[in-house]
């Protein structure tokens, strides 16, 4: 039985991390429509505490970014992001519609401390001072004019600001995005979610 919340007496809630830049809400609504007897709750996180989370159990099943093998967690990929080089909307970058690595030759290339890329093989030079914190603060610096950055579109849309713009590098590798949760937690309730952004309905077979 329902209470006043419209939540259902010792139903189980179905814990959904989800890193900055994800869209799961298509998922969560089709959710909320298949099983409207478990809640879902949406448990935002940076991606540099995706896996601490997984395995401290805050939250049950996470969208996560990056290459996520860890023996002990389950993985289901769900799609790749394209590289876009964020620019200040005065750099000489933007007549371009899409960059290559040698068009980088001599940018200071500006990578924060919650990257997910990795070692990038580009042309370009570090800056002379420490890495910022975060992607939002690398876009920040870069509106200043003062170098660039590589992030996946999805982050670039997120942090989006009238000063800075971004071109896609079609050499950079995509930035994975995956469904990840622990073996030892699997159950029919994260099954059934896996199912979901699989494109399962309610009508389809298990």
């Amino acid at each position: 039985m329902a209470d006043a919340t419209g939540s259902h007496a010792g139903a189980t809630i179905l814990r959904l991390g989800a890193v900055p830049g994800a869209t799961p809400g298509k998922w969560i609504e089709r959710w909320r429509e298949q099983h409207p007897r478990q809640p879902l709750e949406l448990v935002p996180l940076d991606a540099a505490d995706q896996l601490r989370a997984i395995r401290s159990r805050e939250v049950d099943v996470a969208i996560c970014r990056g290459r996520v093998s860890d023996d002990d967690l389950h993985r289901v990929a769900l799609y790749d992001e394209d590289a876009v080089v964020v620019m200040s909307v005065d750099s000489h970058l933007t007549v371009a519609e899409e960059l290559r690595p040698d068009d980088l030759a001599g940018e200071t290339l500006l990578t924060p401390l919650d990257d997910v890329f990795g070692p990038l093989d580009l042309p370009t030079v570090a800056p002379n001072f420490d890495p910022v914190p975060t992607t939002a603060d690398a876009i920040a610096t870069v509106a200043t004019g003062v170098g660039i950055t590589v992030v996946p579109m999805s982050l670039a849309r997120l942090h989006h600001r009238k000063d800075v713009t971004f071109r896609r590098l079609p050499a950079a590798p995509a930035s994975p995005v995956v469904l990840a949760w622990l073996r030892e937690r699997d159950a029919d309730d994260i099954q059934a979610f896996v199912g979901i952004t699989r494109g399962r309905t309610a009508r389809s077979s298990r």
